[in-house]
């Protein structure tokens, strides 16, 4: 009996223990944070894309004009421009993908809805010209072009919900057209 009470008070080798119960969340927790990471990164790099796309598909371009700039061209480019960015950010253009549902944005030339452009080979949603803004009397206001699109991203953390799930990371982006 009194082996098993000095036993009992015995504190040798406790920290063993709680470490033994400890390091494993907290490996749990690092490791969530590399992955939210990495997420947060291929969400800054697609909204980067998206801006970039929208820019270079707002340049001028005139349709009744006569010249070779048209809307396609335009199109053409700001595609080129987001498959070239995330390129440069280390990502596969060919896994974006159409936002869903899409963007309803209505035509800066006779007002009605406007699809996702699907002509090119590109997987994400390039609009143009769209209305940004409309007047109080219901005609067109600023013109710009929209790009969005959504992006797959798998966790990789064990012992929770989201462990092998993909989730897709949406990004978008709208710019005014220029007038020069």
């Amino acid at each position: 009996m009194n082996h098993l009470r000095r036993l009992y008070r015995e504190d040798r080798g406790a920290e063993i223990a709680e470490a033994a119960a400890v390091l494993p969340l907290m490996f749990l927790i690092l490791l969530g944070i590399f992955w939210f990471g990495q997420a947060f990164s291929i969400y800054g790099a697609i909204t980067r894309a998206a801006q970039d796309g929208a820019r270079a598909g707002a340049l001028p371009y005139c349709t009744t004009c006569g010249n070779t700039n048209s809307y396609s061209t335009f199109r053409a480019n700001a595609v080129s421009i987001v498959q070239n960015d995330l390129i440069a950010s280390k990502l596969d253009p060919t896994k974006a993908q159409y936002p869903t549902p899409q963007p309803a944005v209505l035509s800066c030339i006779d007002g009605t809805a406007m699809a996702c452009d699907s002509s090119a080979s590109a997987n994400f949603c390039v609009q143009g010209p769209i209305q940004l803004t409309r007047t109080a009397q219901g005609a067109t206001g600023l013109c710009g072009v929209s790009v969005s699109m959504r992006y797959p991203f798998r966790f990789f953390l064990p012992f929770t919900s989201i462990n092998k799930q993909t989730i897709w990371i949406a990004a978008s982006a709208r710019v005014r057209m220029e007038n020069q």
